[in-house]
């Protein structure tokens, strides 16, 4: 838990540093240490009581902000472009294939992989991850928990679908709108002015042909939809060409960049939506955006460091030091928040070399996720197995973990059910082989 957990908080760090790192054109790792200290100087001084307070206005930031955001995108697509409209042009270019109901275990979506994997994902997140038990610990009541628990639950999934469905009117508004060869403005500044300027501006010319061509097709695409024609296959299939086409350009793009300098990240994902709010939201709207994702990083970075705080101090430090007071006790609370905090902050500075941020979040939960989850079941519903037996199969089991992983033989959402399954098992295998030995 506490490598998986300070893992993705140091990638709650990362997020808002890319933002600002594109708007003031500052260093990354620079602003990945600065806003880092911010979060461990307010979760220090404040605790868990700060991180509940400041979660309850950063809720409402975020969704406010959300719901303006997907509105105003919706009311400045061109008059003809309706959300339906949007759907059909999201579903004509692949980007609205939600269900998969596939057998494949290498796919990495699938339904099955969803409903299985997924299930156990959230029953251990939402179970044994201290970031989200402590705040059912800090009810006033069992009652209060467990609304708090039902209140999370419910509105989970319908919160994030909203944001990806976000996600999709933004890939619909540049198809109407220009949209740049590559997101992240440092780069786009450092190629202009190197010897690689001349190949990047051939490229964007490029690129502007394809734009008119992309807008051309996809208006005839909406005026098709007037007429209720909704299927249209050599239509459809120059939109996925366009489509594939601009895709090379921004690959070619990425080539040219890495050639200025071959240490620069070339991955711009994390830059488009960034890219969108500062140049097409008028500027009282852009100020509530940047609130919102800072809101949002911040609180995740906030709970997960108290949480790592709480664990390494109670489960780990007062367990082998039980003499001192409950004042020592909180001090050393702290100090574990500064140390995973240098931790997350470290972290942060390698976020950059991965290729998305919610999935990577999602990926290391779910190679730890699977053992912690069949610790907690065994230890809530099998008092057959002792401790010495479970340790042994939790350990056999996250190394199989990390294998499967390696070979990545499977999506990696199965891997909370794999985890889950085989601590069980191996756990349940060796108290019986320990039984026999003592016997």
């Amino acid at each position: 838990f506490l490598i998986q957990r300070g893992l993705g908080t140091g990638i709650t760090i990362y997020a808002p540093s890319i933002i600002l790192s594109a708007l003031l054109g500052w260093n990354l790792n620079m602003l990945n240490i600065i806003i880092g200290i911010l979060v461990i100087l307010y979760t220090v001084t404040g605790g868990t009581k700060a991180v509940n307070v400041t979660q309850k206005q950063q809720m409402f930031v975020i969704m406010s902000g959300m719901f303006i955001i997907f509105f105003y995108i919706l009311t400045n697509l061109p008059e003809d472009v309706d959300f339906t409209n949007v759907l059909h042009i999201a579903g004509a270019n692949g980007k609205m294939d939600i269900l998969d109901f596939s057998y494949n275990p290498e796919t990495r979506y699938t339904f099955w992989s969803g409903i299985t994997g997924g299930f156990f994902l959230m029953l251990s997140y939402f179970g044994t991850d201290q970031s989200q038990v402590g705040r059912y610990l800090s009810g006033k009541s069992v009652k209060e928990s467990q609304m708090g628990l039902i209140m999370n639950g419910i509105l989970k999934v319908p919160m994030q679908f909203f944001i990806l469905l976000t996600g999709v009117l933004v890939f619909v508004f540049f198809q109407f709108n220009d949209a740049p060869l590559h997101f992240n403005p440092t780069n786009v500044e450092k190629v202009r002015t190197s010897n690689q300027k001349e190949a990047y501006e051939n490229l964007e010319k490029k690129l502007a042909e394809l734009n008119t061509d992309k807008k051309i097709v996809n208006q005839i695409y909406i005026e098709q939809l007037k007429h209720n024609e909704y299927e249209n296959p050599t239509l459809k299939k120059q939109m996925v060409a366009l489509s594939l086409k601009e895709k090379d350009l921004r690959e070619k793009a990425k080539v040219v960049i890495s050639k200025v300098d071959g240490k620069t990240e070339t991955n711009d994902k994390d830059y488009v939506f960034l890219y969108f709010i500062l140049n097409y939201l008028p500027k009282g709207l852009l100020g509530l955006l940047l609130a919102v994702i800072f809101s949002a990083a911040m609180s995740s970075s906030a709970s997960g460091l108290n949480a790592l705080a709480a664990t390494s101090a109670i489960d780990i430090y007062k367990r082998n030091v039980n003499t001192k007071s409950d004042k020592h006790y909180v001090y050393a609370t702290q100090y574990f928040t500064v140390f995973w905090g240098i931790v997350a902050i470290g972290f942060a500075c390698i976020s950059s070399l991965f290729e998305n941020l919610i999935q990577l979040v999602n990926i290391i939960g779910s190679i730890f996720y699977g053992t912690v989850l069949g610790i907690f079941l065994i230890g809530f519903y099998i008092k057959y197995c002792k401790g010495k037996a479970v340790f042994i199969g939790a350990c056999i089991s996250q190394l199989t973990i990390f294998y499967i992983f390696y070979l990545d033989i499977v999506s990696y959402l199965w891997l909370n059910f794999i985890g889950a399954l085989l601590t069980v098992g191996i756990s349940l295998l060796l108290q019986k082989i320990f039984n026999k030995s003592e016997s």
